[in-house]
């Protein structure tokens, strides 16, 4: 590295600065090849072309110039599988590998506007050595973010297939269950007139219109609790009107009155978004807002009940908390732990965190924040 960097500096005082620019550009590939390849092009003598190629994530590959070289294959190939600079049969350019440590990570393909130059391939060389850390930094960062974006699809491929499911079952229940439901009350119905009315023996028993007035209630009550269990599988406003629309549909369902009295259910959203939150994302958090919201009324006791979704330029937090009973969250909370796994389970596939925060007497504030990643990963 100390012959490359003499030689670099006794070509070019400029050429090392522009290099550490490009280096601490931030840019990512394929750009900063291109940055690269064009400083190699300005700093020769007779170069007129570069090519930067860079070994893929599989260590078979050499990508560069929108197209991919397998090892072996071509001059490029050749110098990526043996580590050693290869000329070009017309004499017209070079091929010169990049190593970090043993390991060849790219290669500088150059041409000339005639033969190839003896101080130009001494200048690849040294720039070639130079090269290996920025071509390491952007190889590691483009692993990361391939795998970042290959974990955001499959949290919402799993989303999908747990959204797909829930659908399924809505429609089974609507065509199945409900239907059947409806059926049997108009059965009811009919046998209810039919008691009323003079019968070829007189009346019927008081204790018979009774039960089948008990029954029509009992029919009434489970097509009610169908119908809200098709609207909670998947509620059509989430996918009509987006996340804050249907967690002030949650909010105004879950503060209806009932026979144990009426909860104070708001909903707050703050911040702006310069695109709309993927799908899987919006489902994932008014599935966990669902979960917490149910916990509330069905555990916490609760009279006031606040949610809050507040959207920010990388991140979406939620909150939901109660002014309820609260619970010792180290000891667990039997009724509803199945519930804050699920929860928490939501908020990990997709890359964020879920915490629960609670004591006897001083209610329960739950919090999903889930990391916003928008486009493909940098080739």
């Amino acid at each position: 590295m100390t012959a490359a960097l003499d030689l670099l500096a006794g070509r070019d005082r400029d050429l090392l600065v522009r290099v550490v620019a490009v280096a601490c550009s931030g840019r990512t590939l394929p750009s900063t090849a291109e940055e690269l390849a064009g400083l190699v092009v300005r700093s020769g003598e007779a170069l007129v072309f570069c090519d930067v190629y860079v070994l893929d994530e599989c260590g078979r590959v050499m990508e560069g110039a929108g197209r991919a070289v397998p090892l072996g294959e071509g001059d490029v190939g050749w110098v990526a599988a043996h580590g050693r600079a290869r000329r070009h049969r017309d004499g017209r350019g070079v091929a010169v590998p990049v190593h970090s440590g043993p390991a060849v990570i790219g290669v500088l393909d150059v041409r000339s506007a005639g033969p190839c130059r003896e101080p130009d391939v001494a200048l690849v060389g040294a720039l070639a050595e130079l090269f290996a850390p920025v071509l390491c930094s952007c190889r590691r960062l483009r692993t990361a973010r391939e795998r970042e974006f290959a974990a955001e699809r499959f949290a919402e491929r799993a989303v999908q297939v747990q959204e797909a499911e829930r659908s399924r079952l809505s429609r089974e229940i609507h065509d199945g269950v409900a239907q059947h439901l409806a059926s049997l009350g108009f059965h009811l119905s009919a046998a209810q007139a039919a008691l009323e009315g003079p019968g070829p023996d007189g009346p019927a028993p008081s204790g018979a219109r009774a039960q089948i007035a008990r029954a029509r209630e009992l029919c009434d009550l489970a097509a009610a609790e169908t119908r809200a269990a098709i609207g909670g599988l998947r509620p059509p406003v989430l996918d009509d009107l987006g996340l804050p629309a249907a967690l002030a549909t949650l909010a105004r369902e879950a503060g209806a009155p009932t026979s144990h009295g009426a909860v104070d259910v708001t909903v707050t959203v703050t911040g702006e978004l310069e695109e709309p939150l993927p799908d899987h994302v919006q489902t994932a958090l008014y599935r966990i807002a669902q979960e917490a919201v149910g916990n509330c009324l069905r555990h916490a006791a609760a009279t006031c009940v606040d949610l809050l979704l507040e959207h920010d330029r990388d991140r979406v937090r939620l909150t939901v908390a109660d002014d309820g009973v609260g619970f010792a969250p180290r000891q667990g909370h039997r009724s509803g732990a199945y519930g804050l796994r699920g929860m928490a389970e939501r908020a990990e596939l997709l890359g964020g965190r879920f915490t629960v925060t609670s004591r006897p007497g001083a209610g329960t504030t739950v919090e999903a924040v889930v990391p916003i990643r928008n486009g493909s990963p940098g080739r």
